[in-house]
């Protein structure tokens, strides 16, 4: 007979370094990990950064490769992999958002090279063994553990400079990963505590953070809140909102945290009526259960975060194209998806309407 206690859990082989000052550690994680030459990956807009972290490394660092892009075209992926082979390099530092750890995910799928993480957002992609590859306008994506990075560093300092906007939808995305996870068909008693925690503590940070961008203590408990909820999506099964994301990234190349603000409620609104639990623990840490999709609709509000795909560049007549993409990959879903329901699902998410079950 089932229990509510049946659950199978898997612990994930990654150490967590958090803290003011977190970066300083860098090169002992490095040795820690047993290499000895890395190669530094950031996207342009990092490249200042991963200078500085190279030379705080030293001879650690065998040189920087600035070019990471969103959605991890393959062609960018291939050009990291042979700049790391032709360095001879051991490992990978991925320095920045979800994009650099990205393109590290993408070496270390094609080499093997460990990664270490140094996050500057609130993405969370450092606490999984997802891989995702954009070609031909497609996004691929899967689990290897030798995509999960071997150590991560967490320093709040870091995320000082990530303008408001950033902060606001990098957290959105962070605070999505948790509540897919509340209804994930492997979801357990551990990721259930962890996503609750994970949204109450980024639902409380974020307006902190977006109001003064120079608060550590929030950016502390952003960051905290960050882990947990990447830590959720690391461990569990992707859903209909990700999906969603997925096609509209990869078909669309619309922004990615932005992306997951604007989808985040409207998918969690088509979900809740199937899924009690998910919706009694948003209420628990966003403090109203009766509606947690239109609490985090109103957050994003609040946040001054983009609420509709019209703003992010999507053209209404790509609604029907989105829907044939996400009904072509079968996934698990606490309610039935049908091309009626996601009509209307991004039909809202479009012109920006409050979500609606």
């Amino acid at each position: 007979m089932n229990t509510p206690f049946e659950f199978a859990y898997q612990a994930l082989p990654m150490r967590v370094v958090m803290g003011p000052h977190a970066l300083d550690r860098l090169a002992d994680e490095i040795d820690r990990a047993g290499l000895k030459t890395v190669i530094v990956l950031c996207s342009p807009e990092q490249e200042e950064l991963a200078r500085t972290v190279a030379a705080l490394i030293g001879e650690r660092a065998a040189g920087i490769h600035p070019h990471a892009r969103m959605h991890v075209p393959v062609e960018s992926a291939a050009a990291a992999a042979e700049h790391a082979a032709a360095l001879d390099a051991d490992g990978c530092v991925a320095v920045g958002g979800g994009s650099a750890i990205g393109l590290g995910k993408a070496v270390a799928l094609r080499h093997g090279l460990p990664i270490i993480a140094v996050p500057t957002t609130y993405a969370g992609s450092e606490m999984t063994s997802v891989w995702g590859l954009t070609e031909d306008g497609v996004k691929r994506t899967g689990k290897d553990p030798r995509v999960l990075p071997v150590s991560v560093l967490y320093d709040p300092a870091l995320t000082v400079t990530l303008p408001a906007a950033v902060s606001a939808t990098s957290g959105m995305n962070a605070i999505a990963h948790a509540v897919e996870a509340l209804y994930a068909p492997d979801a357990s008693p551990v990721i259930d505590l962890m996503a609750e925690e994970g949204v109450r503590a980024l639902a409380a940070a974020l307006p902190d953070v977006v109001a003064d961008g120079t608060d550590m203590e929030a950016r502390s408990r952003a960051q905290y809140g960050a882990w947990l909820c990447g830590a959720c999506l690391g461990a569990t099964t992707m859903s209909l909102h990700h999906k969603l994301c997925h096609a509209l990234g990869g078909t669309l190349d619309l922004p990615h945290a932005p992306t997951h603000t604007v989808v985040l409620p409207h998918a969690l609104a088509y979900n809740q009526p199937a899924t009690s639990k998910a919706v009694a623990a948003l209420g628990r840490a966003l403090g109203d259960a009766s509606d947690p999709a239109t609490l985090l609709w109103e957050l994003a509000g609040r946040l001054g975060a983009p609420r509709s795909l019209r703003e992010l560049g999507m053209a209404e007549e790509d609604v029907d194209r989105i829907v044939e993409a996400v009904l072509c990959n079968p996934y698990a879903n606490p309610r039935e998806v049908t091309a009626e329901g996601l009509t209307r699902l991004l039909g809202a998410a479009w012109s920006g309407e409050p979500p609606a079950a």
